[in-house]
This record gives C-alpha cells, sequence and structure tokens, in this order.
C-alpha cells in the first residue's frame, strides 16, 4: 500500500514552500522506501523553488538526508530493511564508459526511482536531485542509498548527502590535497568550510580561508584554516597578493573557488602558485562568462579542474568519512547550526539568504 505522509513542496517559482500529505508508493524493482530521519537545507533547494534549475513544478525538496531503510523492491541487494543509509544523488549504473574504465564516480548514467511520488490529487511531484527528503518517507533508487555506521547522528551523516561532501571532495579528490600542501579557499560558506576541512584532514600545512564576511572567515578557522583574508573592498590584484603573501610569496598548490563567480575564479586562478591547481566548485549561472588572456593559460601551466559533487563514490567515501568523524577526526557537527522542523524551512531559506547558517538541519 502506499504511503501517505507530510512533506514540503514548492508549487511555482518564487512562491512560499508548503507543507502537505504526499503519497509514496512502495518500491518497485530497484527502488527503496526510506523513512527520512534528517535532511539537510541546501542552496540547491533555494534554487528549485526560484526555479532555477529547471520548471517541472512541483517540486518535492530536500536531498541531503539520512535515514533508515523501510522496505525494498524486487533485486535489491545492497540494502535491506532496517540499514542506517545516507542518500546520494549520483546512483552509478556500472554500464556507462566511465564506469567501465573503472571511474564510476563520473558516471554518466545515473538514476532515479522509477515510480512517482504525488500529491494526493495525483500530480506527479519532481524530487530535488532525483531524491525529495523533506518529507517523512522517501522513494529512491536503491543505488541512492549508501549504508554507514549507525552510531552516526542522521542530522550529522545527512550531511555527506551534497554540501558537505562537495567542499570535502573538491579538496581531497578534485585537488588532490596532499600532505604539505598550502591551500586557498575563495568563498567559505557551507561548501567552502567544508573544503577547509578537507585540505586540514589530509595534512595541508597553510590553509588560507578567504570571504566578504568576518563571520564565515570564524567558522572557517573552526575548521583549519591557518590565515584569513576579509576580501571586502579589494580588487582582485590585491586579493592575490594577500594569498601569496601568506603561502611563501609564490600562491598556492591548490586554490578551491566555492563562489562560482568570474572575479573570484580570476582570484583562484591568478592565487595559485606557478604548476598550482584550481577547482571550481561554486555553481555558476548559465549567463556569466569568463574572459583571461590565453598566455596566461599556456605560460602558468597546472590544472583547471571543476569538482562536481566533490567527485566522490558514495560507497567509497561515505563509510569513510563518517568513521573518520566517530574517531573525532573529522568534525562534522559543527556543520550543523541549528535543527528545525519540516514547518521552519521557509524560515530557513531566509537564514541561509543572509549568511546566518552553515547549514539548517530538518529533523524528522
Amino acid at each position: 500500500m502506499s504511503s501517505h505522509v507530510r512533506g514540503v513542496v514548492a508549487r511555482s517559482k518564487g512562491a512560499p514552500v508548503e507543507l502537505v500529505t504526499v503519497v509514496v508508493p512502495d518500491p518497485g524493482p530497484g527502488e527503496a522506501l526510506v523513512k527520512v530521519q534528517a535532511c539537510g537545507v541546501c542552496h540547491t533547494d533555494l534554487h528549485y523553488r526560484e526555479g532555477g534549475i529547471n520548471d517541472d513544478f512541483p517540486f518535492l525538496l530536500g536531498h541531503e538526508a539520512a535515514g533508515v531503510v523501510e522496505a525494498v523492491g524486487e533485486g535489491v541487494t545492497d540494502v535491506a530493511p532496517g540499514d542506517f543509509v545516507v542518500l546520494n544523488w549520483r546512483a552509478v549504473c556500472g554500464e556507462c564508459r566511465a564506469c567501465k574504465r573503472g571511474e564510476p564516480q563520473y558516471c554518466f548514467d545515473t538514476h532515479n526511482a522509477k515510480q512517482k511520488m504525488t500529491l494526493d490529487d495525483g500530480t506527479e511531484l519532481s524530487p530535488a536531485l532525483g531524491i525529495g527528503a523533506f518529507v517523512e518517507k522517501t522513494l529512491v533508487a536503491a543505488g541512492q542509498c549508501t549504508k554507514v555506521d549507525p552510531a552516526a547522528p542522521p542530522e550529522v551523516a545527512g550531511l555527506l548527502g551534497c554540501g558537505v561532501m562537495a567542499g570535502l571532495g573538491a579538496a581531497m579528490n578534485t585537488g588532490g590535497v596532499r600532505r604539505g600542501h598550502s591551500v586557498a579557499v575563495i568563498g567559505c560558506g557551507g561548501v567552502g568550510s567544508a573544503a577547509v576541512a578537507g585540505a586540514y584532514l589530509v595534512g595541508a600545512n597553510k590553509i588560507v580561508a578567504v570571504d566578504v564576511d568576518d563571520r564565515k572567515l570564524e567558522w572557517a578557522k573552526q575548521f583549519g584554516a591557518t590565515d584569513t583574508i576579509n576580501s571586502r573592498g579589494l580588487d582582485r590584484d590585491a586579493v592575490v597578493e594577500a594569498i601569496r603573501e601568506r603561502t611563501n610569496g609564490v600562491g598556492a598548490d591548490v586554490v578551491v573557488e566555492a563562489v562560482g563567480r568570474p572575479e573570484t575564479y580570476e582570484q583562484a586562478f591568478y592565487a595559485r602558485d606557478l604548476a598550482g591547481t584550481v577547482v571550481l566548485v561554486g555553481v555558476p549561472t548559465p549567463d556569466m562568462r569568463l574572459d583571461l588572456p590565453l598566455i596566461d593559460f599556456f605560460s602558468r601551466g597546472g590544472a583547471l579542474k571543476s569538482s562536481w559533487y566533490g567527485d566522490c563514490l558514495p560507497s567509497r567515501d561515505f563509510p569513510v568519512l563518517v568513521d573518520l568523524y566517530l574517531q573525532g577526526r573529522l568534525p562534522l557537527d559543527k556543520f550543523v547550526s541549528e535543527k528545525i522542523g519540516l514547518g521552519d524551512i521557509e524560515a530557513a531559506f531566509e537564514k541561509m539568504h543572509r549568511g546566518e547558517v552553515l547549514r539548517s538541519v530538518v529533523v524528522l
């Protein structure tokens, strides 16, 4: 039988979210029904509400979540009822050219549940990032469930489902930060602070945090930043020089750009050492353009990379990162600014927009 549960939807562009009844089918082949225990409020959910992703309204929002598998469909063997899981939005196919060459973290054909969750009147919902977790129960592809140690609180473990993993992975996976490296992180909200945490975890000896907000710079220090720069009012060259001054005068080995704007990308490009790496994890809008002298691309060498979901492989990365948290080596709990209910999401969007929180987390 289908489940009738409470969930949060965005019905139209820019309209306040609503708490409604959601009809969730029983899992079919390859699917899992998950009782959601916690879900972070991510910028991507706000982008969905604002029509910034697509116009497939109404959306069932929420995707950065953890919970317990309640039922599975035919053919599911990797998870079972009772398993504590973190949800991910990249269920790898195992058959595409990336998977077959041994790089499933770049899977080109990820998949979601085939059945649709609906409103009471039968209107089909579009789940955010194929998950839809601002709801008491959600239906996902079984491959979107990653088992982790149930000793981790769900409000902490669920953060790996999106923003924190994006930042950690930008430094550790995409950027390849190693012991002794110097790192600069431009933009120190949730994703940027996670990049700082990742750089610290793997042993970077200099981590420079850059932001226009002193509050965010203080957050970055909690996660291991050794130096901070408030870039408000500074032009590109001044920011670049400030980073170089803190990295032996040569620039950082790895610069993570967690803002997603041309002007901050230019700062990152010129603030790296020769043959250094720039990682773009901030999400730009489709209208943004970059204009840099081609000779500078050639003469500086190194690598310019973008990081999608931190180039993570959930089955590989989530359990390890949860274990590191339980060992006291990765302070995931510091990302949780507040715990809220399903009815508080609109207010959480406002706090996030004003930069007052790292993460508001819905606890069910």
